[in-house]
């Protein structure tokens, strides 16, 4: 038997005993996948599963998706962040309508031609709804390998990448892509865990080169990341008497394109605030912190301001917010 017919054999075993039951592995309907697989882009399964089910009732095929709103596709969205992965599955779902799909490309050219897919994420779904011969690469795969090969090179440099994808190549079952896949991802998520793994007890203890050589806790290697920059934000929610309130939707090419927010105050530091209800959140986000300062004004007549529109408060449901917002909505019983 070759190294890597006998790793996968162990790989195997362990994942039949071990795999979490998951709605996406229980089906191998395309559509539903990369649904999946655009969640997990940025989400752990914990946090995007209770998404991926809302998100699935309300656009439960290709159709009913491409037929939405923008704004009600962000709206499902809210809470997971990287809002760029929710216009990118809508506008390829209208993109696929457009060129006459009534369901989703099956090629692996045609999946990659869409947009907010790369090679690695038109693989995943690729092998998991049609069981091509591709690899699945997400951040656990990149560690898993990384180990096994005792491999320094950044696994998210264009280099990186593609290095490991040769390596994922080279073990890949082509018999079983689907299998191979989900054990190996699954085996990264659960045992080969990025702090402290159980090495003694790993059932791929004797094809891991970094177990040999004592370097596990080195590995995986990422580039060096940018400066986080700070910015704060000063919202103001006014709220009249018979509860009317301002919004705007972000427009410029920065965060939470197209949500909605309150008034905003962009500033070199949070403005003081005297004799009003606040309230201050730091928000981390890739490469930047946000200081956001959310102050209550109860007034009789709203401000007139550009680009903002007059709702009612409890309408604010039918608008996509940030995380951000929802914090200070929850804090202010709104």
């Amino acid at each position: 038997m070759k190294k890597s017919e006998l790793l996968n054999y162990q790989l195997y075993t362990w994942y039949e005993h071990n795999k979490r039951i998951l709605p996406w592995r229980e089906t191998d309907d395309a559509y539903s996948i990369w649904v999946s697989e655009i969640i997990l882009q940025q989400t752990r399964v914990e946090q995007g599963l209770p998404y991926y089910m809302r998100f699935i009732e309300r656009f439960p095929t290709l159709v009913s998706l491409a037929q939405a709103k923008e704004d009600e596709v962000l709206r499902y969205w809210q809470g997971l962040g990287y809002y760029s992965r929710a216009r990118n599955i809508y506008k390829a779902a209208r993109q696929l309508i457009d060129n006459h799909y009534s369901s989703f490309p099956s090629t692996f050219e045609e999946i990659r031609s869409l947009p907010g897919i790369g090679d690695y994420t038109a693989g995943a779904i690729a092998a998991f709804a049609y069981n091509l011969p591709y690899p699945a690469l997400d951040g656990n795969v990149y560690r898993v390998l990384a180990r096994l090969t005792d491999c320094e090179i950044p696994f998210d440099t264009s280099a990186g990448k593609s290095h490991f994808h040769r390596v994922a190549e080279e073990l890949l079952d082509r018999s079983h892509p689907r299998l191979f896949d989900s054990a190996l991802m699954e085996f990264g998520a659960l045992f080969c865990v990025p702090i402290s793994p159980d090495c003694t007890a790993c059932p791929l203890q004797i094809f891991c080169d970094a177990y040999a050589h004592n370097t596990v806790s080195l590995l995986p290697v990422r580039k060096p990341r940018p400066k986080i920059r700070d910015r704060y934000f000063n919202y103001t929610i006014y709220i009249t008497p018979d509860r009317k309130t301002l919004v705007h939707q972000r427009q410029a090419k920065d965060i939470w394109h197209h949500l909605w927010e309150f008034p905003l105050e962009e500033t070199e530091q949070l403005l003081p605030v005297t004799d009003s209800p606040y309230i201050d959140f730091t928000h981390q986000l890739s490469h930047q912190r946000l200081h956001a300062r959310f102050v209550v004004r109860k007034t009789n007549n709203l401000p007139i301001i550009n680009d903002t529109q007059v709702i009612d408060l409890a309408d604010l449901d039918d608008y996509a917010l940030s995380r951000l917002t929802l914090k200070a909505l929850a804090h202010f019983g709104i």
